[in-house]
């Protein structure tokens, strides 16, 4: 037996574990929610931890990838557990507006669980009340519909968050690195450790981490001054900023701007500034109920007509048909470095 088990002590009851799927849950997942937990019970040679699949019915749930994992029961008001991991992905505001699954995450808030969104089930914690005033991980690309739905959570474009019976992570990889923080806390950070050995982790990364760096490396002064750049873009999409202003910004002449962004990135900074507004307008459509007015106001378009001609052509369908965030909705390919060496 390893130092770590033998740290955990012998009379400690299993935690009981809640994982609530959603249909369109992502697989990935929810095997990265319970392969840590499995490996915490294998090294320790006993059960720390006992784990539910819930979902609305009981029976069959169909993840994003089109596998079907059991549900072994639904949910009602006599269940009480230790943590509620709340995994979800895509069609998630549906479910943001069904009364009975809200008044569930509340009542196990009541109860003492620690609650947990994995992805977009942190939008449900949201969206049931139970997350105010806390912080939150949301994935970059969920980010901005998040902030506009719920005011009230410290929305953070990290990696995860471990606060006061609320955890939440961005989704995918960031799972294991939650999971394995909140093992550390809540049983023993050695077997956390030797958990992460095992699923060859390496170095557990911190909450705070950034999810992305704009997809623009280290290429030296040029590639600083163009980051530079694309955060003034990203900080001005309401009121865009014209290339003169920019490279006067960012100490550069225009030509040398549209040059070096042309290199850094393989588009020009109108191209590259126009894509950075309508992601932003893509996501507000799909994750928000805000009008297509209003969306197109947020991202910068003064003009409704120019807007929809503009998103018809990118997305090939007018902003009013794209306001659900599904597996075969419109997808929105996010603008990279061709990371280009330092000239």
């Amino acid at each position: 037996m390893t130092r770590s088990a033998e740290a955990v002590p012998r009379n400690q009851e299993p935690l009981r574990v809640a994982v609530l799927l959603l249909p369109a849950f992502s697989n990935f997942g929810l095997a990265a929610v319970l392969e840590p937990l499995a490996i915490a019970n294998w090294l320790s040679q006993r059960t720390l931890f006992e784990w539910t699949l819930l979902s609305l019915q009981p029976g069959p749930v169909t993840a994003s990838n089109g596998l079907a994992s059991i549900a072994e029961d639904g949910l009602n008001s006599e269940q009480a557990f230790d943590a509620c991991v709340v995994l979800a992905s895509f069609e998630v505001h549906q479910h943001s507006r069904n009364p009975a699954l809200k008044s569930w995450l509340r009542k196990q808030a009541l109860f003492g669980a620690v609650l947990i969104g994995v992805e977009t089930g942190t939008e449900l914690l949201a969206a049931a009340g139970v997350l105010d005033g806390y912080e939150a991980a949301v994935h970059w690309d969920n980010l901005q519909g998040f902030q506009e739905s719920y005011p009230k959570v410290c929305a953070r474009p990290q990696l995860y968050t471990l606060e006061r019976q609320r955890l939440t992570c961005a989704g995918a990889t960031t799972i294991l690195d939650m999971l394995l923080g909140w093992i550390g806390q809540r049983i023993d950070p050695d077997l956390a450790r030797e958990i992460g050995l095992h699923l060859l982790m390496g170095q557990m990364r911190a909450p705070a981490d950034n999810q992305l760096d704009g997809g623009l490396g280290n290429s030296g002064m040029y590639g600083n001054k163009i980051r530079r750049a694309v955060q003034l873009m990203e900080k001005a999409l309401e009121e865009p900023l014209d290339c003169e202003a920019i490279a006067s910004e960012v100490g550069l002449s225009r030509r040398q701007l549209e040059r070096q962004f042309k290199h850094q990135t393989g588009l020009s900074p109108l191209k590259y500034y126009i894509t950075l507004r309508l992601a932003r307008a893509h996501n507000l459509l799909q994750q928000t109920q805000m009008s297509v007015a209003q969306v197109a106001a947020c991202s910068g378009f003064g003009s409704l007509e120019h807007f929809s001609r503009t998103y018809r052509a990118r997305f090939g369908c007018p902003p009013s048909e794209d306001r659900r965030q599904a597996w075969s909705a419109p997808v929105m390919r996010q603008p990279l470095s061709k990371k280009a060496p330092s000239p």
